[in-house]
C-alpha cells in the first residue's frame, strides 16, 4: 500500500510539473534584448564608413538591416552559413570588410555560425567588464561601418577539437551580417539566405 502511494504521488508530482511546462511553454514570456541590442555606443559615430539609415535601408535586406543596424538577432539554423565549410573568407555584409577566416569556424551546435578568432582589423570587441563577458558575453562590430554582427563569449574550452578550445572563445555571429567569398573563386554567398 506504501508503494502504491508513492508512486501515485510521483504521478501526481509528474503531472503537475508536465502541465507547468505546457502552460510556460505556451506563454506569452517577454525574454530580455540581448546585451548587444543594449549597448548605448553609437553604430555610426567613429566608423570610417558612414550612411544615413535610409541609405542603409536601401542597401540592405530587412534582415540584414535589422542585424547589423538595430543589434538584433536572426533565429538559430536560418542562415545558409551555418553549415558553410568551404575554405575562404567571411565579409561583412554591408561594408565587405573581411571578419573571420574558414580556418576558425566550427560547429557550436547553437544554430549560428560559430568562430574561434576573428580577423583583428575586421572586427570591433566591445569593452566590457569581466562578470558581463563571462556571463552575457561582449558585443561585435564591424571595425569599418559598426554594423552589429553577434557575440563573443568566453566558453571555447567547451568545444573540444575545435579551433574554439585552443582560443577559449567562442564568436557566435548572426549569419544574416555576413557574406561568404569562397577561395576557389566562386559566387559570393549571402547569409541571409535561408539553408536549402
Amino acid at each position: 500500500q506504501q508503494q502504491h502511494m508513492a508512486r501515485r504521488n510521483l504521478l501526481k508530482r509528474a503531472a503537475k510539473a508536465s502541465m507547468f511546462l505546457t502552460i510556460l511553454s505556451t506563454s506569452q514570456i517577454k525574454y530580455p534584448q540581448p546585451a548587444s541590442a543594449l549597448s548605448p555606443k553609437s553604430r555610426t559615430e567613429g566608423y570610417p564608413l558612414q550612411k544615413s539609415e535610409s541609405e542603409w535601408k536601401q542597401t540592405l535586406s530587412p534582415l540584414q538591416y535589422y542585424i547589423l543596424r538595430e543589434g538584433g538577432t536572426e533565429k538559430k539554423y536560418t542562415s545558409i552559413l551555418e553549415s558553410e565549410d568551404r575554405n575562404g573568407t567571411f565579409l561583412c555584409a554591408a561594408c565587405s570588410t573581411p571578419l573571420f577566416e574558414s580556418a576558425q569556424k566550427f560547429h557550436s551546435g547553437t544554430g549560428w555560425p560559430s568562430f574561434a578568432l576573428p580577423i583583428e582589423t575586421g572586427v570591433e570587441i566591445e569593452d566590457v567588464g569581466a562578470v558581463k563577458a563571462n556571463l552575457l558575453g561582449a558585443e561585435l562590430r564591424c571595425k569599418t561601418c559598426g554594423g552589429h554582427l553577434g557575440d563573443v563569449f568566453n566558453d571555447g574550452k567547451l568545444f573540444l577539437d575545435t579551433p574554439a578550445f585552443r582560443s577559449g572563445k567562442r564568436f557566435c555571429i548572426d549569419g544574416a551580417s555576413l557574406l561568404f567569398r569562397p577561395q576557389d573563386g566562386s559566387e559570393t554567398i549571402r547569409g541571409d539566405l535561408r539553408p536549402v
